[in-house]
This record gives structure tokens, C-alpha cells and sequence, in this order.
């Protein structure tokens, strides 16, 4: 599963990069056109004003072409969510990937996933100084990619990189880029756990679509073999705590998982370490009606036994 995983970020990455340049989706400053696809989208205004189109014409272009389109998108992606929770983030999202390829680096530098927490993980090998220039490195990197494919969702990929290798941007250019690189290069080696939690608006929707619906996909937690925890390799207790890459508690309820990206690594955790010991895992996804029992479960013994004896 987590191959899979990878295998759709690095796409959705590869994605999110060339997009612009192969005109799939961008919006040109230039021109004031939107470019979807390929081609080139718009709303019937400039025939409008320039009589080729009535306006009972225009007003139906802007409905099918512009309006139509955005509330299929978004009511396809909430719905989405509603069933299963944050599953772009921790699918697709080029961010999220970026999070976790960071949070590795840090690892490796001092132990840790992040700077503010006070201790990080059981490591196999001791935290090593030399991998922190490589993490700040790629933050910086990661800072100017963010930067530089931001603007070309704006202005022409060819004219901004020609203009880079060159050294022929514009003040405006060179002001935009030098600002968001140093932004995004302090949010990826600072904040970007808080941000995919409480900054990110994608996120938030998604969490607030998915909590509505309690039959949402959850991680579910095997509560009567709960004693197994103990025995947990390497942690006790709490492997599938340190896989998290939001850092979160994977056996917490729902509400207090309300950020969860379902990456489904401390379901990989959990397996790899009750599988060591010949044990089936104790975590595992929960969908319609085993997630509205798990639901139900975690608010109380009294809420769950109507439901119980319904089944």
C-alpha cells in the first residue's frame, strides 16, 4: 500500500510541476487567459463586448463553461472526503509529499520528526549532524521549487525560466521569488506540520466534510486486545504513534484525529510490529457501517448498544 502511495505522490508531483509548462492549467497575467487542457478558456465576455455573442448567450457560456465546472469540482472533491476523509492529502498532495521526505531528513539529523517536539522516535542508528546541511538544503530547494511553479501558474514557464537562466527577470519577479522562497523555506523547516493541520484550507474542508459523516472512513483500533500494546516493538505502545507523519495518536477517536491524512502508515506500523510477534494487527480502516460502530464506540459504551442489538 505504501509503494502505491508513492507511487501516486511522485505522479501527482511530477503533475503539479509541469502542468504550467504544457498548458494544462495556468492563467496567464499576460493575456488575462485561463489555459485548461490545452486550450484556451473562457467565458464568452470578449465576444459579448465585441457583439459577436447576445447577452442570453453569454450568460449561458458563463454558466456551462465557468460556474457548472467549479461546483462539479468542488461537489466531486467534498464527496470524496465526506467517504473518505482527507485522502488527497496523504495520497496526492505535492505539500504533504514534501512533509514526509523532510521529516525523514530530520530523523536522520537529530531523532526527531519535528523541531518543537522533545523526543522523536526509536531510530535504528544513532541521529547523525552531518544530514542537517542536507535538511536545510532541501528546504531551501523545496522553497524555490514552491516559489518559482507558483508564479508560473501565472506568467508565461518559458518567459520566467529564460528570464532566470539569464538574469534578466524583472524587479517584480525577482521581488516575488526572493519573498516566497524565504516563506516557503521557513514553513517547510519550521511549520510544516502546523500548517497541513491548521493552515491549510484543502485540509480543512476536507476534515470538516469527513467528520459530518459518520460513516467516514476511520482508523479503526481492536480495543478488546488493547493488552497487546504493551509487547509494541520497537516502542511499547506506541508504534503506530511515531509512524504518523502529522504526528498524531492513531488509537485516539475521532474527533481527536480530525487532521488525519489517512496514509495509512500506522496501519503499516501496527502490522509490522503485531506481525512480529504472530499477532493479526490491532489498527485497520473502517468504512459505512463498521465505521459509524467504531464511531459510536468511541462515544460511549450507552451509544453503542442500541446499535449493537439492531445488528
Amino acid at each position: 500500500m505504501q509503494r502505491r502511495r508513492r507511487i501516486f505522490q511522485g505522479a501527482f508531483f511530477a503533475l503539479f510541476l509541469l502542468a504550467p509548462a504544457l498548458d494544462w492549467l495556468r492563467f496567464d497575467l499576460h493575456e488575462t487567459q485561463l489555459w485548461v487542457l490545452g486550450q484556451r478558456w473562457s467565458l464568452g465576455i470578449e465576444a459579448f463586448q465585441q457583439g459577436r455573442a447576445t447577452a442570453s448567450e453569454t450568460a449561458l457560456a458563463m454558466l456551462w463553461r465557468g460556474l457548472l465546472p467549479a461546483v462539479l469540482l468542488v461537489a466531486g472533491f467534498l464527496a470524496v472526503a465526506w467517504r473518505h476523509g482527507r485522502l488527497y492529502c496523504g495520497w496526492l498532495c505535492p505539500h504533504f509529499a514534501m512533509v514526509e521526505a523532510l521529516n525523514h531528513l530530520l530523523h536522520r539529523a537529530c531523532g526527531r520528526f519535528s523541531l518543537w517536539e522533545r523526543r522523536g522516535p526509536p531510530a535504528a542508528r544513532a541521529p547523525q549532524r552531518r544530514w542537517w546541511p542536507l535538511f536545510a538544503l532541501a528546504c531551501l530547494l523545496m522553497g524555490f521549487v514552491w516559489a518559482i511553479t507558483l508564479l508560473s501558474y501565472l506568467l508565461p514557464p518559458a518567459e520566467l525560466w529564460s528570464g532566470l537562466l539569464q538574469g534578466r527577470m524583472s524587479a517584480n519577479q525577482s521581488r516575488f521569488l526572493l519573498i516566497a522562497t524565504t516563506l516557503f523555506t521557513l514553513e517547510f523547516a519550521l511549520a510544516r506540520h502546523l500548517f497541513c493541520r491548521f493552515g491549510c484550507a484543502v485540509g480543512l474542508f476536507q476534515s470538516l466534510a469527513w467528520m459530518a459523516n459518520p460513516r467516514g472512513m476511520v482508523v479503526a483500533f481492536r480495543r478488546e486486545a488493547a493488552r497487546d500494546c504493551r509487547s509494541c516493538t520497537p516502542a511499547p505502545g506506541s508504534a503506530c504513534d511515531h509512524a504518523c507523519p502529522m504526528r498524531l495518536h492513531p488509537r485516539d477517536i475521532k474527533r481527536m484525529m480530525f487532521s488525519c491524512v489517512q496514509c495509512g502508515r500506522c496501519l503499516a506500523a501496527c502490522q509490522t510490529s503485531q506481525g512480529a510477534q504472530q499477532r493479526p494487527a490491532l489498527l485497520g480502516w473502517a468504512v459505512g457501517e463498521r465505521a459509524l460502530r467504531e464511531t459510536l464506540r468511541q462515544r460511549g459504551p450507552a451509544l453503542a448498544r442500541p446499535l449493537e442489538r439492531r445488528d
